[in-house]
């Protein structure tokens, strides 16, 4: 449905970090960066052309933004997971099946550096 998503950020270096660190297990890396004196723009991607981008914010944020990315497996969600706790990360919802969803919805929930609930999910039948 989507093409690309972009979401402003206070410090886009900080965010950048959180979003490497946490979402690798899923294979997320930069895949494009543009400076935006005194700053930066940054494309995230999980190979290829980055969908996920990062900017400087105007001024403060007023909504909570909820964002999911795709896990190949259960198991990469639960290494987000580690490596959400491992830096420090709010965990909103520990890795669990969500029936509520579906059956084989699969997900853990954090917080992101802006306050932004960001997931990272696996459906199975």
């Amino acid at each position: 449905m989507f093409d690309h998503v972009g979401i402003q950020v206070a410090d886009v270096e900080k965010s950048l970090a959180f979003y490497l660190g946490v979402f690798a297990p899923i294979g997320m890396r930069e895949e494009k960066r543009f400076p935006v004196p005194p700053s930066i723009v940054a494309g995230l991607g999980l190979g290829g052309e980055p969908g996920f981008w990062l900017s400087p914010s105007g001024g403060p944020e007023t909504r909570e933004l909820h964002i999911a990315f795709p896990a190949p497996d259960r198991a990469a969600v639960d290494a987000v997971h580690n490596a959400a706790v491992a830096a420090g990360a709010q965990v909103l919802h520990p890795p669990r099946i969500w029936p509520e969803y579906h059956p084989g919805y699969y997900a853990v929930f954090l917080r992101d550096p802006d306050g932004h609930n960001v997931e990272a999910v696996h459906h199975t039948s």
